[in-house]
């Protein structure tokens, strides 16, 4: 049975494993500003890591910037990775730990294991495929055993994705079948700081790439069927019509995220299957150039061990929107019989996706396991974000706090057998 209460015996509702570290700190303060939407409008938490003068600076500086003087009083506990019996005595303290100790696939899964073996549910912001699909493989029937949650990629990575298919797919009247989404990066000194832990992230899951086909086929997934049409492929390099600027195939953990919520849906909920495609735009003909020199220096560079080290050095700057285009047929179209004769258009925007909408993702997913149990899966389990959240009112609680998502367009396709066109009807009124 999940439980998802404190007591006693398991005092703190949170506990933030990894507090002093880049995206740590601004969960603690993220948590700070959003106590009162604890169960009863309390929510009790605890700051954990390796060093207690480091937390007890963190807790200094939030005290400092929220105005709270109280935070400095919040309780610590000391756990280092390196230490499975530190880890245990911490899960054993709290109802959810968000684990925000990257890069995951070096220190993510003393994490878990902790977890499942000491009754605590789990939240990460991991955008690691290797790692996220890894511990599924090897921690789910555990999990499932022990009443526990283990939710990973809660972050900017991969809630907007997996949950904006989900939103675009409740949106739509009728049956949905495929999505494409379409990432806009804007770098500059404006644009948001991708801290050490994402940056080497994607360095060696890039690296290691042909080691996550290799654990893929250790499922044995049968491919899930296709509904409607089959989705088409983009090429490599393509320019988007509905963007209207050149993009890319998306290299990041969103679609290994979406697939693996889309097989959850189909399988466990015997609910259609969404086809997802997700890709990058990189601007006009001048931004191509530069992508693909940085592209071929990226990939060379992750190969090797100096490059990757080199590469770590560095730091980038971004800004990120998602715009989904979908699918599929109004509820009086078969899906088998025909073209799809509907299409929708959604957004998801956000503040500044590293320091802010990453913090609010995370602690938002907490707060909904809290308040909304009787909405999540019936059994423990290692789920993603839409297969934990897509019966919950995480959406609403994301938008309250300025993760923003909505519909731009809603279009019906009535096909005229006698003068052979198309009219387009928007519905929205957006």
């Amino acid at each position: 049975m999940v439980t998802v209460s404190a007591s006693s015996g398991r005092p703190y509702h949170l506990i933030i494993y990894g507090a002093s570290g880049f995206t740590g700190q601004f969960v603690v303060e993220e948590v700070a500003r959003t106590s009162s939407e604890g169960p009863k409008g309390n929510l009790k938490w605890a700051i954990a890591g390796r060093s207690r003068p480091k937390l007890e600076k963190v807790l200094e500086q939030a005290a400092e910037a929220l105005g709270r003087p109280d935070l400095k009083s919040v309780d610590i506990i000391i756990a280092d990775v390196g230490e499975p019996e530190s880890l245990a005595a911490m899960c054993r303290q709290g109802v959810i730990v968000l684990n925000c100790v990257g890069p995951y696939r070096f220190f993510g899964e003393p994490v878990v294991q902790a977890c499942v073996e000491n009754g605590a549910h789990l939240l990460d912001v991991s955008g690691e495929p290797q790692f996220l699909e890894g511990i599924q493989l090897n921690y789910h029937d555990k999990a499932s055993e022990q009443g526990v949650y283990i939710i990973g990629s809660c972050g900017f990575d991969s809630i907007p994705a997996d949950m904006g298919v989900i939103y675009t797919r409740d949106q739509f009247k009728g049956t949905l079948t495929t999505v494409e989404s379409f990432l806009s990066a804007n770098t500059g000194p404006e644009g948001a700081r991708l801290n050490e832990g994402t940056w080497q992230s994607a360095i060696y899951g890039l690296a290691d790439s042909s080691k996550l086909r290799s654990l893929r086929k250790k499922f044995g997934h049968k491919p899930l069927p296709v509904v409607g049409t089959k989705i088409k492929r983009r090429s490599a390099l393509f320019f988007s019509r509905e963007m209207q600027q050149y993009a890319v195939p998306f290299m990041g953990t969103d679609p290994s995220v979406v697939k693996r919520t889309q097989r959850y849906l189909a399988e466990e909920l015997h609910e259609s299957p969404v086809q997802y495609g997700a890709y990058v735009g990189i601007g006009g003909i001048s931004s191509v150039f530069k992508f693909l020199f940085f592209g071929m220096m990226f990939w060379f560079m992750v190969k090797c061990s100096f490059g990757r080290k080199l590469l770590i050095k560095k730091n980038i700057y971004i800004f990120l929107t998602f715009v989904f285009f979908g699918e599929g047929y109004t509820e009086d179209q078969d899906p088998s019989q025909g073209k799809p004769n509907a299409k929708i258009r959604t957004v998801v925007q956000g503040p500044e996706p590293g320091y802010v909408a990453t913090p609010i993702s995370m602690v938002q997913a907490a707060i909904t396991i809290l308040n909304e149990p009787e909405s999540l899966p019936k059994k423990g389990g290692v789920y993603t974000p839409g297969s934990a959240f897509g019966k919950t009112t995480i959406i609403k609680r994301l938008d309250k706090h300025g993760i923003k998502f909505s519909i731009m367009r809603q279009i019906y396709l009535f096909f005229s057998l006698i003068k052979r066109r198309i009219i387009y009807t928007d519905h929205t009124g957006y």
